[in-house]
């Protein structure tokens, strides 16, 4: 049951991120704004809201319990899609967005810690291995579902469709997601702190690797959000390493494994998600292919990731992880090659 609730609650949020990505164009001729820039912050401003706050959530989690923060993140997920839904602009489009990132926010920062409590040592790559399964078809089912709610009803509905699906999971949590709740005296310290200076950096840090590219990288605005994230997580370094119950145990980042995977792990992910907000633009305004089929043409990559993640999951509880992660990016950085060859020559077979 608690993988069930886990798994559909970020299945959800991330079914709403990739289903966002394939209805930017359709958002930007609604608003008449170009593909770039303003609409860019629909997308933008809830990982960067994401970004900001979840160290802070997962902390607040150990404090006051899981159940409450998940139960939060869903109420927030839910009002947050209703407003991006009833949205007259794109003003409030983004601030509903900002909003519903702080309900992913809640959610990320409880998931997989409600499924490593739960699940016991040799279970759990396999429990892990199938929440992956379950976030790899949010993001495979979310181009096509997106494609066909977009072609055939409006964009409005990309964010209408978590309100009842979430509901749903928000009512089975109440029902039968049980915990125990840490000892009174562990929640009743926070780090205020350390929380408001790790979210500007974080957020800065976010920021600046977004438009980077489109502000240019030795710009002002880029250069001032580095700026202001090394400041910021400087200062929060400072500060975690006095306090008595920091947000950031500063020895986990001095535990080589911990830092390397978690290091590879961004680095992965960024490799294998950025292609992700510009295929949808290749596929409609370069090849003229139709939303739906766009939708189609996205899924192979989440598809594999949902066929392999179970796989490793299980080799990972029998033989560990030391050369299955490796082995993963040498074949991701292989695939990686030649998705850059593709041109508008490209065949079908080629891309998929």
């Amino acid at each position: 049951m608690v993988l069930a609730l886990a798994a559909t609650a970020t299945f959800m949020t991330t079914l709403d991120s990739s289903i966002v990505n394939i209805g930017l164009p359709s958002i930007a001729r609604t608003f008449g704004v170009g593909i770039s820039g303003a609409v860019e912050w629909i997308i933008i401003g809830y990982l960067v809201v994401i970004a900001a706050v979840l160290l802070t959530f997962g902390h607040l989690a150990d404090m006051i319990g899981r159940k409450p923060i998940f139960l939060t993140g869903l109420v927030v997920f839910i009002l947050g899609s209703a407003l991006s839904g009833l949205a007259p602009s794109l003003l409030l489009l983004i601030l509903a967005r900002l909003f519903q990132g702080i309900g992913g926010a809640l959610i990320f920062s409880v998931n997989v810690a409600m499924i490593t409590s739960t699940f016991p040592g040799r279970e759990r790559g396999m429990a892990l291995g199938l929440n992956m399964v379950v976030v790899s078809l949010g993001v495979a089912a979310g181009p096509t579902i997106g494609g066909i709610i977009t072609q055939y009803l409006t964009w409005r509905w990309i964010f209408y469709v978590n309100v009842p699906i979430c509901l749903l999971v928000l009512s089975a949590a109440l029902l039968f997601y049980h915990e125990q709740r840490p000892p009174r005296k562990e929640r009743e310290h926070f780090d205020l702190m350390g929380a408001a200076v790790f979210a500007i950096g974080l957020a800065a840090l976010t920021l600046g690797l977004s438009f980077g590219q489109e502000w240019g990288w030795l710009s002002a605005g880029t250069l001032t959000a580095f700026a202001i994230s090394l400041l910021m997580l400087s200062v929060g370094v400072y500060v975690e390493a006095h306090v008595e119950h920091p947000i950031v145990n500063l020895r986990l980042v001095t535990n080589r494994v911990f830092a390397f995977a978690n290091i590879s792990f961004m680095l992965c992910m960024m490799a294998l998600f950025a292609p992700g907000f510009l295929l949808p633009f290749y596929f409609e305004q370069l090849r003229g292919l139709s939303i739906i089929q766009t939708g189609l043409m996205m899924t192979p990559l989440p598809l594999m990731l949902a066929v392999v993640a179970p796989v490793s999951g299980t080799l990972a509880d029998r033989f560990g992880s030391r050369w299955l992660s490796p082995t993963g990016l040498a074949i991701a950085c292989f695939g990686l090659l030649l998705l850059s060859q593709l041109n508008v020559q490209s065949s079908s077979w080629d891309i998929i």
